[in-house]
C-alpha cells in the first residue's frame, strides 16, 4: 500500500506542474505578455528519432530526449541515469559486471547477456549500432543529447530493437576553438577527470578529442580476498575529424576506446550457505567470494559519415564504422571461497556496418530510405566449476551474423493539419553458429580460460549450424495538428529480435538445443499527445499504448529423459505478452526562477502464454510466472531554482524518482524480488560571470536506498543454496569543477 502512496504523491506533484504552469499563466497573463519574451519560454525540442532533423512534438513516436544541460545539471555520470528520468525504461549494469548493459522498455529487452544473445533495445552511438552489451555502460561526457525511443522502432532502426533504441548523440566540432576541463571528487575516493577540446584547421577543416577517466573505491569489499567490491576504473577516448569543403559537403571520422579495469563484481549471498557456514554479509556490497582473476573490457570503435546535399530535395548519407570489443571476466556464483559454482568468462566480439541513407524533402512530403548490411562475429568461452559435483563445465562458441536490409518511411501531409506517415523494413539475417560443451573431472580451470590441459571426461555438445531469420516489418501513423503548438497521433509499429542457438545448450540432455530457437516479434499500437501549453510554458508528450508480444524467447530450466536424465539450460520460444500502458513526460516554468522535469509511467505486463516441457509434454505455466523488469509504475520530477548569487548564476535542483516493485526474474521469488523504492537526489550548480567557470555539489540517493538491480539463483545443497543479488549505489557526494574556453 505505501508505494502506492508513494506513486499517487509524485504523480500528483507531475499533474501539479500543469495545475502550477496554468495558475501561473492565469495569474500573470499580462506581466508575461508584455515582459516574458523567450526567457521563460520552453525550447523547441529537435530529435532525430526519424533518421531526420525534426521538432520532438511533430514526431508519431513515443521519444525521451534529454540534453546534455538537463543530464550534467542533474549530475548524471553515465546512460544508467536514464532509468530515472525515463517512463517505464529499466537501464542498469548487468549482473556480475561493471560495464554490461542491460535495457527493458516497456517490459521488453534481455536480461542475459551471454554472446548469441540479442539485446531487446538498440543501443546507437551517433547511428552506429553497437549489436553486444558488453562495454556499453557509456560514461557521459562531449555529448550533445541522448534519445530514447520507446516501442518497436523495426522500421527505422531494425532487427532487435523490439523494445526501443537509446541514441547516443555526441557534438559536432564548432567553427571557433573550444576546450573543457573538468575535476570532480568525492565519497569512496571517486576523482574523475576530463579534457575535451576542439581546433579549426582553415576554413573547412576541425579536429577534436577528449579523455576522461573515472575512478573511485569500492562500495563494499571482498572479506575473503580483501578486494574492492562495486569499484570504478574507466578510462574513455575519443576523437574526431571534420571536413566541410563547401555547404553540400560534410564528412566525419570519429574514433573511441573504452578500458575497463574495474575489479570483479561479485553478487551479495541473500542466504545461508549449505555447507561452510556462511551467512549473508551485514553490508549488501560485501562478498566473501574466493574465485579470482582478470577483470577487463576493451571495447573500441571508428566510423566515418559522409553527406551529401544534392538539391534542396535529396540528401545522400553514408555511414560506415567497425567496433570490437574484448571482454575477460571472473564472477562467482556463490559467493563463498569455495569453489561450488564459480565462472570465468571471455568474450570478443567485432562487426562491420554500412548504412547508405537518402533523404528526400518535399512541399509536402518527407522521408528516408535506406540500406544497411552487418557483418559481425560474436565468441565466447566460460567455465562453470561446480565443486560439489567434481566437475568443470566448458562452454566454448561462435556465431558469425551477416545481415541486409532496405527500409524507407515517408511522411505526406494531407493537409495543413493531417498528416500521415508509411513505412516498412525487410530484413534477413543469415547465421553460423558452433556450440561446444565439456566436461573435465576437477573443480579447477578448464584449459579454454587458461587452467591446466587435463583429458576430456564427457562431450555434452558439439555441432555446427546455420539459418536465415528474414522479416518484414512496417509502420504506419496518422498525426493531426490540433493547434500550432499541439499535435496528437495514432500508430502502430512492429519489430522482431533474430533467432539463434543457446550457447549453453547441453544437447545430452535436450537434443532440441541444436535446432536454435526463432525470432520474437512485438506490434504496438499507439495514441499520443504531445506540444506545448500555457503560452508555451511547458512542453509536454504523452502517450497510450498496447503491446502483442509473441514467440518470446525465455530461458527455461528444464528435464530430459531417455537416453540422458538431468536438467539443462534450454532457450526456446516459450512465451507470448499482452503489455499496456501509458506514459506522461515534460517540463514547465512554474515561475519565472523555477522550471520542472516530470515522467510518470505505468505498465502492465502480463503472460498471455508460458510453455515449458518439465514434464516431456507441452505445458503453459503462465499463471505463476511474471515478467521481469516490469515495474508496474515509475516516476521521475525534479524542480530548479535558477537565482543569482556573487554576480552568477546559481541552480538548485532537488528530484525524486519512483519505481513500483518488480521481479527480477520470470520466476517469482521473495528473495530477490524488489520492493518499490524512491531514490532523492540533489545538486547545486554555481556558473560564473564570465559563463567559464562551473562549480557543482551532488548528491545521490540521500536516503542510502538499498535496491536490486540483478541477481543469481542457484538453490538446493548441490550448488550451496547459492541465491545472490546485485545492488545499486548507496548514498554519493562529489564535488565538480568545470572551466570552459
Amino acid at each position: 500500500m505505501r508505494h502506492h502512496v508513494k506513486c499517487a504523491l509524485l504523480a500528483g506533484a507531475a499533474w501539479g506542474v500543469l495545475a502550477g504552469a496554468s495558475t501561473a499563466q492565469d495569474a500573470e497573463a499580462a506581466a508575461q505578455a508584455a515582459n516574458a519574451g523567450q526567457a521563460n519560454m520552453v525550447e523547441d525540442i529537435v530529435v532525430t528519432a526519424r533518421r531526420r532533423d525534426e521538432q520532438l512534438k511533430d514526431v508519431p513516436v513515443a521519444v525521451s530526449a534529454l540534453s546534455a544541460e538537463r543530464l550534467e545539471q542533474t549530475g548524471a555520470t553515465n546512460i544508467t541515469a536514464l532509468q530515472q528520468q525515463t517512463p517505464n525504461a529499466t537501464v542498469q549494469i548487468a549482473r556480475g559486471s561493471n560495464s554490461t548493459l542491460i535495457s527493458f522498455i516497456r517490459g521488453v529487452g534481455q536480461q542475459d547477456p551471454l554472446w548469441g544473445f540479442e539485446p531487446g533495445v538498440g543501443l546507437y552511438i551517433d547511428d552506429v549500432y553497437v549489436a553486444r552489451p558488453q562495454g556499453a555502460v557509456l560514461d557521459i561526457f562531449d555529448i550533445s543529447r541522448i534519445e530514447v525511443l520507446r516501442g518497436p522502432q523495426g522500421t527505422l532502426y531494425g532487427r532487435n530493437t523490439i523494445g526501443g533504441a537509446i541514441k547516443y548523440v555526441t557534438k559536432r566540432l564548432g567553427a571557433d576553438p573550444s576546450l573543457t576541463a573538468r575535476a570532480e571528487v568525492g565519497s569512496y575516493n571517486e576523482h574523475n577527470f576530463l579534457l575535451s577540446g576542439s581546433v579549426p584547421v582553415g576554413d573547412t577543416f576541425a579536429i577534436g578529442g577528449a579523455v576522461a577517466t573515472y575512478q573511485h573505491d569500492g562500495y563494499g569489499e571482498n572479506l575473503n580476498t580483501g578486494q574492492d567490491q562495486y569499484d570504478k576504473d574507466v578510462t574513455a577516448y575519443r576523437a574526431s575529424a571534420e571536413w566541410t569543403p563547401n555547404e553540400n559537403l560534410f564528412f566525419r571520422l570519429a574514433w573511441d576506446r573504452v578500458e575497463d579495469d574495474s575489479s570483479p563484481r561479485h553478487g551479495h549471498r541473500e542466504v545461508n550457505s549449505t555447507t561452510g557456514g556462511y551467512t549473508p554479509p551485514a553490508s549488501e556490497y560485501d562478498t566473501y567470494a574466493g574465485v579470482t582473476g582478470e577483470q577487463k573490457v576493451v571495447t573500441e570503435g571508428v566510423s566515418l559519415t559522409g553527406e551529401y546535399r544534392v538539391n534542396d530535395m535529396l540528401t545522400l548519407k553514408s555511414i560506415t564504422a567497425y567496433r570490437s570489443g574484448d571482454t575477460s571476466t571472473v564472477i562467482d556464483f556463490d559467493q563463498t571461497p569455495l569453489p561450488t559454482l564459480d565462472v570465468p568468462a571471455i568474450y570478443s566480439d567485432d562487426q562491420f556496418t554500412q548504412e547508405f541513407q537518402a533523404l528526400f524533402t518535399g512541399d509536402r512530403w518527407s522521408g528516408v530510405a535506406g540500406v544497411f548490411y552487418l557483418d559481425g562475429t560474436s565468441s565466447g568461452a566460460f567455465d562453470t566449476i561446480a565443486g560439489n559435483l567434481g566437475l568443470a563445465i566448458a562452454a566454448a562458441g561462435s556465431v558469425d551474423t551477416k545481415s541486409f536490409s532496405v527500409f524507407g518511411d515517408f511522411s505526406y501531409d494531407l493537409s495543413d493539419r493531417l498528416h500521415v506517415s508509411l513505412g516498412g523494413r525487410y530484413t534477413k539475417d543469415d547465421k553460423d553458429a558452433s556450440v561446444l560443451r565439456l566436461f573435465y573431472l576437477g573443480a579447477t580451470p578448464t584449459p579454454y580460460t587458461g587452467g591446466a590441459a587435463r583429458p576430456i571426461f564427457a562431450t555434452r555438445t558439439d555441432y555446427t549450424a546455420s539459418d536465415s531469420f528474414e522479416k518484414f516489418t512496417p509502420r504506419a501513423s496518422i498525426s493531426y495538428d490540433f493547434t500550432e503548438e499541439v499535435t496528437g497521433y495514432a500508430s502502430v509499429s512492429q519489430g522482431f529480435k533474430s533467432g539463434g542457438w543457446d550457447m549453453r545448450g547441453d544437447a545430452a540432455l535436450v537434443p532440441q538445443t541444436v535446432n536454435g530457437y526463432q525470432p520474437e516479434t512485438v506490434t504496438t499500437y499507439e495514441l499520443g499527445l504531445k506540444g506545448s501549453a500555457f503560452d508555451r510554458r511547458m512542453n509536454f508528450a504523452s502517450a497510450v499504448f498496447y503491446s502483442d508480444y509473441k514467440d518470446q524467447q525465455i530461458t527455461t530450466q528444464q528435464v530430459a529423459t531417455a537416453p540422458a536424465v538431468g536438467i539443462a539450460s534450454v532457450v526456446d520460444n516459450a512465451g507470448a505478452s499482452t503489455i499496456y500502458g501509458f506514459e506522461l513526460e515534460g517540463s514547465a516554468f512554474l515561475t519565472d526562477d523555477i522550471t520542472a522535469n516530470f515522467s510518470l509511467g505505468y505498465l502492465k505486463n502480463e503472460f498471455d502464454e508460458f510453455i515449458t516441457r518439465i514434464t516431456g509434454t507441452p505445458v503453459d505455466i503462465s499463471d505463476t510466472r511474471e515478467p521481469q523488469n516490469s515495474p508496474e509504475w515509475s516516476a521521475y520530477y525534479g524542480m530548479t531554482w535558477r537565482g543569482d548569487i556573487l554576480g552568477g548564476e546559481i541552480r538548485v535542483t532537488p528530484s525524486l524518482s519512483y519505481r513500483s516493485d518488480y521481479h527480477l526474474f520470470d520466476t517469482p521469488d521473495p528473495i530477490l524480488d524488489q520492493d518499490g523504492y524512491v531514490l532523492a537526489d540533489a545538486s547545486v550548480v554555481w556558473i560564473a560571470p564570465s559563463k567559464q567557470w562551473e562549480v557543482g555539489l551532488f548528491g545521490r540517493n540521500l536516503t542510502d536506498v538499498r535496491y536490486k538491480v540483478g541477481g543469481y539463483s542457484f538453490p538446493g545443497a548441490t550448488y550451496n543454496n547459492s541465491i545472490s543479488a546485485f545492488y545499486g549505489p548507496p548514498t554519493t557526494y562529489s564535488a565538480r569543477l568545470t572551466y570552459r574556453f
